[in-house]
């Protein structure tokens, strides 16, 4: 006696419980790659993202501590001081004593920090709209709301 075709075949897999495909760490990362392509295509000047975030918050808040500037831009103590360490290498950032806390150093742009900074902003800007691209502005807006309220 023949068994049956059918019954023959191995049964379907059920579908798994995890499908990495579907996990936000996974698609964050696959859209984070995407955006530094486009970044490191786009910025020029040689800059990392991290080393633009530096460069970007000092020319929004000015000069401050190393400390307080990788809080505001989301980077541990050793992460920070390497960006500023390369920064300062290369003459666009430098420390200097917090006359307030003399413990404590300052960093700032050097005029070719600010310089730099100023001609990276408009590439900067234009890296966020062409990661943003596939998106409406309706869905852009959304996006980076509902981001937000993750952090």
């Amino acid at each position: 006696m023949t068994r049956s075709l059918s019954a023959r075949r191995s049964p379907k897999p059920s579908r798994p419980a995890y499908i990495l495909e579907e996990q936000i760490g996974f698609i964050l990362r696959q859209v984070w790659q995407r955006h530094a392509t486009i970044f490191a295509k786009e910025i020029g000047n040689n800059l990392t993202p991290t080393q633009w975030a530096a460069l970007a918050k000092l020319t929004e808040t000015g000069p401050c501590s190393q400390n307080q500037l990788g809080r505001l831009t989301a980077m541990d103590v050793a992460t920070i001081k390497g960006v500023i360490d390369r920064l300062t290498a290369r003459g666009l950032t430098e420390t200097s004593p917090d006359p307030e806390d003399g413990r404590r150093l300052l960093v700032s742009l050097t005029r070719a920090g600010q310089q730099l900074a100023e001609k990276a902003a408009p590439n900067a800007l234009a890296i966020t709209r062409e990661t943003l691209a596939p998106l409406d502005s309706k869905e852009r807006e959304t996006l980076v709301a509902l981001l937000s309220k993750l952090r």
